[in-house]
């Protein structure tokens, strides 16, 4: 392992890849990965992309990725892609439109599964970006599927929030509709070189002006690009470097300490959930249960409060004897 964690944090892509695998199967070894690489985090600056479908995210992640490396800048993207439904793992639709970046050793590029949890960001997303942050990445670009209004999870894990639109969705303020108007930095109205443009452009500014809050210090903006062309490209890269030097020095400190608290919180529910499931199945008063319900002498809702009671109670699940359950159930379903 020590010889995994030297390569990650020299920048070895083979050890980066090898440690994301780790990850992504919650491997055993994952929390010696993460104990070790974690204090050689917090440099990378990381862009998060979410929107609808369609709305050319991977052709505009393509040109930034273009413009930091003209730059000289060191650049990983990770794709959040569908989970398949035969192996569970990512789809790689990314990885395949971005082909020409492959031969670039200062370019990474990485598909995840969302696994389906919520927001379409799994858990091991989140350590997988601290892989790539402590592998020496100036820029971490984290694109998201694009399927509602659960992308807005993507804030949980991103420095500065890209929200990308464009003309003729149909409705121009659906980004309202889908909460992402809570969560985006900036509002790009891509393919602006289609019809229409203008006019999502100029309803996102008017919904903008009617908001008076600052996300962390920045005021939330829009702009035109088109990720074809390459059109407004320029004044995006200027508008994340702006970003990046007002987060720097004023914003990463507050956002860090909410971004961490949450993560804590989500990762303690999401350990205690899975070890009580586990108490409960292994339980010979869940099987009991199970069938009570399937002979309709017992409700799910109420088989359910009996299981959280005992947990609750004790600690454990103990099954009591047969005379003594029989008056207790008929006792909690009234």
């Amino acid at each position: 392992m020590s010889e995994l964690i030297d390569g990650v944090l020299r920048g070895d892509r083979n050890s980066v890849s090898k440690a994301i695998s780790i990850l992504e199967n919650q491997d055993s070894r994952s929390t010696e990965l993460l104990r070790a690489i974690y204090p050689h985090t917090g440099r990378a600056f990381i862009i998060g992309v979410t929107g609808p479908p369609g709305t050319g995210k991977s052709t505009l992640v393509d040109q930034i990725v273009k413009a930091y490396r003209s730059r000289g800048m060191k650049v990983a993207v990770l794709a959040i892609d569908p989970t398949s439904p035969l192996s569970g793992g990512a789809i790689l639709g990314d990885r395949i439109r971005m082909l020409e970046h492959a031969l670039d050793s200062q370019v990474y590029i990485r598909s995840m599964a969302a696994r389906g949890e919520e927001g379409g960001l799994a858990r091991a997303a989140r350590n997988a970006i601290r892989v790539l942050d402590a592998s020496g990445n100036d820029i971490v670009i984290v694109e998201t599927v694009g399927i509602g209004q659960a992308e807005v999870e993507i804030v949980k894990v991103a420095d500065i929030v890209l929200v990308v639109l464009m003309p003729e969705l149909g409705d121009e303020i659906q980004a309202h509709k889908a909460g992402m108007m809570e969560i985006g930095d900036i509002f790009v109205v891509n393919k602006a070189d289609l019809p229409g443009s203008d006019l999502v452009l100029y309803n996102l500014g008017a919904v903008l002006s009617t908001k008076n809050d600052e996300n962390f210090g920045w005021k939330q903006t829009a702009l035109k690009v088109s990720g074809k062309t390459g059109l407004g490209l320029g004044e995006l890269m200027n508008t994340l470097d702006q970003f990046r030097s007002k987060y720097v020095e004023r914003l990463k400190e507050s956002k860090m300490k909410q971004r961490v608290s949450e993560e804590i919180l989500e990762t303690v529910s999401q350990d205690i959930a899975k070890q009580l499931t586990r108490r409960v199945q292994s339980d010979p008063l869940f099987d009991d249960i199970i069938k009570r319900v399937l002979s309709k002498s017992l409700d799910p809702e109420t088989a359910s409060q009996i299981l959280i009671r005992k947990i609750s109670s004790k600690g454990a699940l103990r099954k009591p004897r047969r005379e003594k359950q029989e008056v207790k159930i008929e006792g909690d379903a009234t």
